[in-house]
């Protein structure tokens, strides 16, 4: 089929490096602009224009397309088939929802209804959910509320994080796009519409919500690590300092009546604090300006029995 293609960050790459890969012909791909970005604010390419640029696809970078009728009426002017929408991150009006033969396409992240919205993955987890995966969907006006085309599932490990599901949901949206695609394409694969009744919405993630609560129960802090690993990265307050958690477990071991965010132990097995319900033992924790240090290493520079984190 003749594809547009848009999208913009990592997630998205392994999606049309799968469509470069089944010989599509790739009309266009969209992408966000251009946006500054490391210690120099040089402006920097989205991965997904990279690997466009990297196989000679043109490369379209619209402020908006609801704004701006020219973008649109050349969008149109493409004659595609389809159009594949992959965290493109910019709202699509309808003139561009119905402008491809056989409309738009979405591969979202999670199981709908469940988790519409923009933080899918890290929600799932935050929610402690014991499935995640993919959904083709058929886009239309509504916030991801489009009929669902195929769907793939898959258990999630207790100890997963949101780096390492987002990088198996990128794997696995990809193969349930062309195991889709070709249903769609000659109309044999129908569309499922979702329940309404069902739908819960995965908000933004945000930087507040990285700070830890010590009065939550250990099991819910345990998944917020896991949830908002790489970013933005669960944090507490050590003394004057941001400690950063990057690794930690339930403890077995009771409170012992400890005040939440006292640090009741602290060995090679972890720095274990008292929570609303039970013990979180951090494996794994980083100072400002520092490299993640394991417990054990951390706590040969630091003393942490008795203090009270947050």
């Amino acid at each position: 089929m003749r594809i547009i293609f848009a999208g913009t960050p990592e997630f998205a790459v392994p999606g049309l490096t799968a469509l470069i890969g089944a010989g599509h012909d790739l009309a266009a791909v969209y992408t966000q602009p251009d946006r500054p970005a490391g210690r120099g604010r040089l402006l920097q390419a989205s991965p997904v224009k990279q690997l466009a640029m990297a196989h000679g696809i043109a490369v379209r970078q619209p402020e908006s397309l609801k704004r701006d009728r020219a973008a649109v009426a050349a969008l149109r002017d493409l004659g595609a088939d389809l159009m594949v929408v992959i965290a493109y991150g910019l709202l699509l009006p309808a003139a561009v929802l119905s402008a491809p033969r056989l409309g738009c396409l979405n591969v979202h992240a999670s199981l709908l209804p469940r988790w519409r919205g923009a933080a899918p993955i890290q929600r799932a987890l935050l929610a402690g959910d014991t499935h995640s995966g993919v959904c083709i969907m058929g886009m239309e006006a509504g916030l991801d509320t489009g009929p669902v085309y195929h769907r793939i599932s898959i258990p999630l490990d207790p100890r997963e994080t949101g780096g390492g599901l987002h990088d198996k949901l990128a794997a696995l949206g990809a193969r349930a796009l062309l195991e889709a695609l070709p249903g769609i394409g000659d109309g044999a694969l129908a569309a499922a519409p979702q329940d309404p009744a069902l739908a819960t919405y995965a908000h933004k993630l945000s930087k507040e919500e990285s700070t830890i609560d010590w009065t939550q129960a250990a099991a819910a802090i345990e998944r917020q690590v896991r949830a908002f690993d790489p970013w933005p990265v669960a944090q507490t307050r050590l003394h004057d300092q941001t400690l950063r958690i990057w690794s930690a477990q339930v403890a077995a071991a009771p409170t012992a009546g400890a005040a939440p965010g006292t640090v009741v132990g602290a060995d090679r097995a972890g720095i274990r604090v008292a929570t609303g319900a039970g013990l979180l033992a951090i494996t794994r924790l980083q100072l400002p300006g520092k490299r993640p240090l394991d417990a054990a290493d951390f706590l040969n520079a630091h003393a942490l029995q008795g203090v009270r984190l947050g």
